[in-house]
């Protein structure tokens, strides 16, 4: 048993597009920052250098910069927002899964001495992982967190089911829509049904004690759908009405008289590719959060083609004007094929048939699931994840599912009515849990991993 009041939990949710960290017992996470990070290749960093050695001096010694074999890492939102010569944008995750660990060590240890300022040595972590994970990515996180961070214990728990502890149940169909995906996985009395290797389904061998929470591992969809889909599907078809984006670094505005601007280019024929997509991105995602809504019913052309413009000023000071966009873009979560229509996707456009809408993903989840558990399930529908937050989608998805669920189903989408909370769900249900007292025999503490090793943490947190 690892316990004591004395010290708090670190809670780390680290997600396709923000990582989330902070104190367990809080109520938010106190460190918010972009899952992403800026490369710049040793060779292109020394050729920079020599010019840059007399402008940057001791300022630049603190930051978080580390060159890592052959690469200098840059990571937070600062550190993203400076453009750099030859920096790539990189991510560490593919398909929710981690595929660079050398970024993630980068990440974590932003999160720690930049963000929270701690000494990991002193804190128990409980890490927030996706359903999906698999055994090795476990252990590969236990032993970067005992060897390198010498955490005195760990814990890892499932995104669905912290979302399900934050909202107070034990019993949720909990619906993410991340930056990157949107997953739809059921929580039974703590339970998660996970895909068999061969896209089977299968019930879960497996039933643990999790404090006073029985806790069973059921049937997981998932959809590549999410939140930066959306963004590069709004990016695409504005390009195509022939609006570009520009990043903030690629012009200044300059006042001439109080009140009026003008806008000077500049070039910087070093930037690459993935840092100006990453810039319009955010500006992107800025102008889908501002503008975008779930249409009531079905999207098509006809009926939007009139619909009301909705203004929106660019960074650079010209204002756009956003028609049926703002409705036909967040549709493409209900209805998947509408893509095929947006110029510009062609590389989705394969994939799209075989990708299921929202309700439907719903639907097909509880139906994998135990009969006598259905009904509970349609009944407590949680949607989180920071795409949830936009305007109508919780009323649109409770609307479609009383039309395609069983009739003795008695349907509620529930969702926090807080933005605040929705985004952070996964974090505020790791932060409730590991603050609780009947928890803290759960951890998986370092004397347990040095005389069992990595792979005990399929059986302290299963």
């Amino acid at each position: 048993m690892y316990g004591g009041d004395e010290v708090s939990a670190i809670v780390i949710d680290l997600g396709s597009h923000t990582c989330k960290a902070g104190y367990a017992g809080e109520d938010a996470p106190k460190a918010v920052f972009p899952s992403v990070v800026g490369a710049i290749d040793q060779m292109d960093i020394d050729e920079a250098d020599n010019g840059e050695k007399n402008s940057e001096s001791a300022a630049d010694a603190k930051n978080n910069d580390k060159p890592k074999g052959k690469r200098k890492l840059y990571v937070g939102s600062q550190s993203l927002g400076y453009r750099r010569d030859h920096m790539e944008v990189l991510s560490p995750l593919k398909d929710g899964i981690v595929a660079d660990w050398d970024i993630v060590d980068n990440i974590w240890d932003h999160a720690f001495r930049e963000c929270l300022l701690i000494d990991p040595k002193e804190h128990p972590m409980l890490l927030a992982e996706p359903s999906s994970n698999t055994q090795q990515q476990r252990e590969r996180a236990a032993e970067l967190m005992f060897e390198k961070y010498k955490a005195p214990a760990l814990f890892l728990a499932k995104n669905a089911v912290l979302t399900s502890f934050a909202s107070g149940r034990a019993t949720s169909l909990v619906v993410d829509c991340g930056g990157g995906s949107t997953t739809v996985a059921p929580v039974h009395d703590g339970y998660v049904l996970q895909k068999g290797d061969l896209g089977q389904w299968f019930s879960c061998l497996h039933v643990t004690r999790l404090g006073c929470l029985y806790y069973t591992l059921l049937a997981v969809a998932t959809s590549p759908i999410g939140g930066e889909f959306l963004t590069d599907c709004l990016m695409k078809s504005l390009e195509s009405k022939g609006i570009v984006i520009k990043p903030r670094y690629s012009f200044r505005r300059k006042e001439i008289r109080p009140g009026e601007f003008q806008t000077v280019d500049l070039d910087f024929p070093n930037t690459t590719e993935s840092y100006k997509l990453y810039s319009q991105r955010v500006i992107a995602s800025d102008i889908k959060e501002c503008v975008c809504r779930a249409p009531d019913t079905p999207y098509d052309d006809s009926a939007y083609s009139n619909i009301p413009m909705t203004p929106y000023e660019l960074p650079d000071g010209q204002t756009i004007e956003i028609g049926a966009d703002r409705f036909k873009i967040p549709d493409v979560l209900f209805n998947p094929s509408l893509v095929q229509t947006i110029p510009g996707i062609e590389s989705f456009a394969e994939v799209a048939p075989s990708v299921r809408g929202l309700p439907q993903m719903v639907i097909e989840s509880i139906n994998k699931c135990d009969v006598d558990i259905r009904r509970e399930l349609f009944s407590s529908i949680l949607l989180a994840g920071g795409t949830a937050s936009m305007q109508q989608l919780k009323e649109r998805l409770e609307k479609d599912l009383l039309e395609e669920s069983p009739q003795a189903a008695r349907v509620k989408v529930l969702a926090s009515g807080n933005a605040t909370e929705r985004r952070f769900s996964v974090w505020i249900g790791g932060s409730i849990l590991a603050s609780l007292g009947s928890f803290q025999q759960m951890w998986f503490s370092k004397s347990e991993y040095e005389e069992h090793g990595a792979s005990y943490i399929q059986r302290k947190c299963p």
